[in-house]
């Protein structure tokens, strides 16, 4: 069989990845190499360890607090999926959209008598989309080309979506094929998104975590001396987390919201209307002007540096070596896990009143260092 489920259901997902056996590349050094230019971040993996017994509290805080309001948004995203004719294939974006792609997935076949397959795939920054994973969803798997639609959790500052739109529009003129770049997420920060029922900067709990709430799969990994040509692209499969895991119980906690709101209405009664020309325009400008006002503080060519939102911020301290944490109102419920990685980090927080999101992270310049 090709593709494996993780740590899911085989019926909730099937990730079209390679895994691999990279050694991890401690965090100085992968800072070291990606700011020279001598290795692009897709190359490394850094380890990854259990999250600390305070940091998971927070995590079932933030899921008991924004459990509902996370039920609300799939609500609203799945009415606007089911609303479409023809068969339905979810392609989640490993790994932040899979946890959102498995539950859209059981909102949509629960609620909306909708079936769907749901398929989780690779993009990278600057390397595109896994074609070859593409090529296995449309031929193997025989789905149309119609039916693909990309799901993600979040935009933060809209790179992913402009590398999806530029890797869709690649993959169409070389394979005489019409699938729709458009990103579906929950929440559109950057008006870069096609589809979300919101734009606010809300706390996505599974973005609290990394691999123990998607399946214990790594970020995924582009390093050609481990890849063949015709190989998905790679990921580790962390076998040694089965103890911490808890992707099966965020999805079960999570649809318990949405089988709670279902209750008080139907969902199939919900009207969710996607964000409108206009209003993705202007967070276009307000995320651009944000974007470049950190950056000529930090260093204007240190764009790729800034990281706003939550979801944004909180990969930031996770995974990277961040100099800076702006919070736009400190001791906040949703920005609660954020002070505990920036204490753990000894990383600065400024508060900063005129943030257009809750929270910003800037990523360390080796050259300011």
């Amino acid at each position: 069989m090709i593709g494996f489920s993780g740590s899911y259901a085989p019926d909730d997902v099937v990730f079209l990845l390679k895994t691999i056996d990279l050694a991890p590349t401690a965090l100085s050094e992968r800072e070291r190499l990606i700011q020279t230019g001598q290795a692009h971040y897709s190359e490394m993996i850094g380890p990854e360890d259990p999250p600390s017994p305070r940091y998971l509290e927070v995590f079932h805080q933030a899921v008991e607090e924004n459990g509902p309001a996370l039920a609300r948004l799939l609500a609203d995203l799945a009415a606007v999926v089911a609303a479409r004719p023809g068969p339905l294939t979810l392609v989640s974006l490993a790994r932040a959209g899979t946890p959102v792609g498995v539950l859209l997935k059981r909102t949509l076949e629960r609620f909306f008598g909708r079936p769907a397959r749901h398929y989780s795939v690779s993009i990278i920054r600057d390397r595109g989309l896994d074609e070859n994973a593409l090529d296995h969803i449309l031929g193997a798997a025989n789905r149309p080309d119609s039916s693909v639609i990309f799901v993600d959790g979040w935009t933060g500052k809209g790179v992913i979506a402009r590398e999806l739109a530029s890797a869709a529009e690649r993959y169409n003129r070389s394979r005489g094929t019409r699938v729709s770049p458009a990103l579906h997420v929950l929440t559109d920060l950057c008006g870069e998104a096609g589809i979300s029922p919101s734009c606010d900067d809300v706390l996505i709990p599974s973005s609290i975590l990394n691999s123990t709430v998607s399946g214990l799969v790594s970020r995924t990994i582009l390093n050609r001396a481990y890849l063949a040509p015709g190989d998905f692209h790679g990921c580790l499969h962390h076998r040694h987390l089965e103890p911490h895991d808890l992707s099966r119980w965020y999805v079960e906690r999570i649809m318990t919201e949405v089988e709670r709101l279902d209750a008080r209405s139907p969902l199939t009664e919900r009207r969710a209307a996607p964000l409108s020309p206009e209003r993705r325009e202007r967070l276009r400008r307000d995320s651009r002007a944000f974007v470049e006002r950190l950056a000529a503080t930090h260093g204007p060519a240190f764009v790729n540096h800034v990281k706003p939102g939550i979801g944004e911020a909180t990969r930031t301290l996770l995974r990277r070596a961040p100099e800076v944490l702006y919070l736009k109102n400190p001791g906040a419920p949703d920005v609660r896990h954020l002070e505990i990685l920036a204490e753990e980090k000894k990383t600065p927080v400024i508060r900063d009143p005129d943030l257009p999101c809750q929270a910003a992270a800037v990523i360390k310049n080796l050259e300011n260092a």
